[in-house]
Order: structure tokens, then sequence, then C-alpha cells
């Protein structure tokens, strides 16, 4: 399975069993021309990773396509009539899911694409299968608009039936209304087809599917309100990736605040004065930069393996808070035993993934009424929701929730699951 991410100003995420779509949007906006497509499905049919030339579309540059992974996580543009897109594309195989967190948490708007093929929508929502995974790490990376676009309705298995559609939208949607996802205004669902392109950029036609009259998909998200972020707060920007290339060079998406060349800032939690030496926003040289775009910023101070992804480079004035013990409401989504002080996971949390061990157990939460329990748990299991107290194994960046979201959720993973989401209350110390 491929997880293309694309990410606008708005931002996106796509999971699309294989699917053509990434290459169809590059090609329709004229991004990258059908015979490149070719050559390099070509190209990649001789090395038997014909599942890989879509990628190659987007790692537009070549030392990117020779290293295979600088950035794990490949990139490319493509513009709509108000809007410019960033297309990550990371991973949605099972052994990458951590690199597809990493790849979310840049994201702003996740479009998850479901296959209509009989069998195929089965396998991928069934337990154990990745759409719903996808769908939930989306969530918990603070996406806030899903678009899910029902693909290969073009199928012999389809035919653009209308009733399949129906089926496969009604299966999904109680799951997204469970993770929090408002079927009134965070969600849309469309028919498309990756393989000739249909309902991607123009209107499906009425011969074809009589039944769907709504928007093509880029005419959607062209309308989709554009997020607001913090301007005027100070500059925070985890890091996602580094590599060296006469000097460090670190990736990322700004959260809040802007910075500017020769400006001097602080990377957290090591405390480092580090100084900016060069910019590049969507890898164009710029002299500043602001909220919501995907950088690369290279520094002075400091060297290149003296930095892991989910550091956080901010303000040397208003430092983002650091700590290693904090309060957390978390929400056990799937787990088969039960849960108690001790027990131990992976956190995802912004960019970062950080071993941590439950302290303490310090309240039940009702999910209906959110009152708090009395008296202190024992333990939880799945489809509770508890307060308790986390410790991780080295200091991170994280802030609380209600003060900065994006710092402050996260998921806990283990055994290649993810168990529960959470929000941070408060940092203890």
């Amino acid at each position: 399975m491929q997880c293309i991410i694309l990410k606008s100003e708005n931002g996106i995420l796509i999971d699309a069993g294989k699917s053509t779509i990434g290459g169809q949007i590059m090609s329709l906006t004229g991004m990258v021309d059908k015979r490149t497509l070719e050559k390099y499905e070509r190209e990649a049919r001789e090395k038997s990773r014909e599942s890989w030339y879509l990628s190659w579309a987007l790692d537009t540059n070549q030392e990117e396509r020779d290293k295979g992974k600088t950035v794990e996580v490949g990139r490319a543009y493509f513009e709509t009539e108000k809007k410019h897109f960033t297309i990550l594309d990371a991973p949605g195989h099972k052994s990458f899911v951590p690199n597809m967190i990493g790849g979310a948490a840049q994201a702003d708007l996740a479009v998850l694409v479901i296959s209509a093929r009989k069998g195929e929508f089965e396998t991928g929502f069934d337990r154990g299968g990745q759409t719903r995974e996808h769908a939930m790490l989306a969530k918990t990376a603070g996406v806030k608009h899903l678009v899910a676009l029902v693909n290969k309705m073009d199928d012999p298995t389809v035919n653009w039936d209308e009733k399949r559609y129906n089926e496969c939208r009604d299966k999904i949607m109680p799951y997204l209304k469970k993770l929090g996802f408002n079927p009134a205004k965070d969600l849309s669902f469309l028919p498309v087809s990756g393989q000739t392109g249909q309902g991607l950029l123009e209107k499906v036609t009425e011969e074809i599917c009589p039944w769907y009259r709504g928007p093509s998909f880029i005419q959607l998200i062209d309308e989709l309100p554009s997020l607001n972020r913090k301007m005027d707060g100070p500059f925070i920007m985890p890091v996602v990736d580094k590599y060296k290339d006469m000097g460090t060079v670190l990736m990322g998406k700004v959260e809040a605040g802007t910075t500017r060349k020769s400006s001097t800032l602080l990377l957290m939690p090591n405390r480092v004065q580090v100084t900016v030496d060069q910019l590049w926003s969507d890898d164009i040289e710029v002299t500043s930069i602001g909220p919501g775009e995907n950088v690369k910023v290279k520094l002075k101070g400091i060297e290149e393996e003296d930095v892991s992804p989910g550091f956080v480079l901010c303000d040397v004035a208003e430092p983002i808070t650091t700590g290693r013990i904090f309060d957390a409401q978390l929400v056990i989504l799937e787990h088969k035993s039960i849960i108690c002080a001790g027990y131990s996971a992976v956190m995802h949390i912004h960019c970062a993934a950080e071993e941590v061990t439950v302290k303490a157990l310090i309240c039940l939460v009702d999910k209906k009424t959110g009152d708090k329990s009395k008296t202190r748990p024992r333990f939880v299991k799945q489809d509770q929701v508890a307060i308790m107290r986390i410790e991780c194994a080295g200091v991170i960046c994280l802030e609380p929730f209600k003060k900065f979201a994006q710092m402050g959720r996260f998921t806990l993973r283990d055994e290649n699951k993810t168990i529960a989401i959470g929000k941070v209350l408060k940092v203890i110390e």
C-alpha cells in the first residue's frame, strides 16, 4: 500500500492501494507530463519496483532518487487556481507507520483513498487493515478535514455503481465519527478513478456516473477554508529530518511564528544557540519563513550528528517546554490486555518518538459526561478514557494541548499497533 501525504497550505494525506492518484494529479495539473510518467513506469518495471514509479514522479531531484531516501518522505508540488499544494509521499506499509506519522504531522488536510474494488475495501478496513490506522493517525496528527476518495470506481466489479459507493461510505462513516471527525463539517466523500483520472480535476461525466453531481477532488480542496496559524507567536519548528550539506540542514514544518536569515534560534531540548544561514520554502531559497510552510533551514553552530528528529527549533526568548514526566488524557483504542502502572510503549509526539512508561493511573474519564472517577483505577482497558502520569526515557519537547495543540497530542504504539491517542494536560518536570 502506498500512503501519499499531499500537503498544501491546507495539506493532504492519502492511503491509496498502489493507486496512480498522486501521479495523475501531477500530470493533470501539468506538473509532470504523461511521457515522463510512462518512462518512470518502464524504468521501475525493469527494476521490479512497479509500485515505485509514482514516488519517482514525487522525488523530483536526482539526488533523492539516487539515495532512495534522503527524506524518507518524497515531495512535489502542484497548484490550483487559489492554492499551492505540497505532496508528501510517505510509505503506508505497516512497518513504516512511524515514518507515516512524521509525514502526517506535516499535513493539514487528509485524503483517505479507499478502494471500491470487491474484496479490496474489505481487506483494507477489517481489523488489522491499514485504512483504520491511517485515518486515526491523521486525526491524531492534527489533520482538521478528511476527504475520502472512493477510488477504482471504474473497476469491472464496481462499474460506477452507486450501491457499492454508498456501502463503502456507510461502512467507514461510524469509525470516522468515533475518531472525532464531524460529518457535517470535517468530512467529504467523492467517487473517483485514479486510473482514468475521472473525478480528480474535472467533475465525473454524467454518462459515466449520473448519480453524483458534486465537485471534483481538486475543486473541493480549492474551496476548503485555509487554516489560521499563529503568525505572531514565538517561532516553533519541529525537526522531521536532517542531513549534511556544507553545514547542517534541518527539515520540518513551521508550526508558529516567523524567522529570517541570520537570526539566532534555540535548538531544544539541547539548548544550543544556532544561527540561520540559509532558508528554503518548498525548495525555493527565501529570506524569511512563516507558519504552515514546509522548509529546510541551514544552521551554523551545530553538527548534524547532534540533532535528532523530534528536536524543536524555537525562539531564544520563549523556548518550548521540555520535560520527562507529564500528565495526559488517553483514549485506549485497541489493546487486548489491560494497561496498568509500569506498562511501557513508544510515544509519537509531533516528529519525536520516545520510549515511555506509565508511572501512575490518576482517574478514569466518563466518555459521555466527561466526569472524572473519584477513585484511582487499578487498570484501564480498551475503549476507556483515562488520565495517567507518563515518564519518558529522555527529555522531550512538548506543550500542554490547551496551550498549543500541535505540540501536545500524541499516539502510543506497541508491537506495530497504535494502542492509544492522547493529549498532554500538564508537564510535571
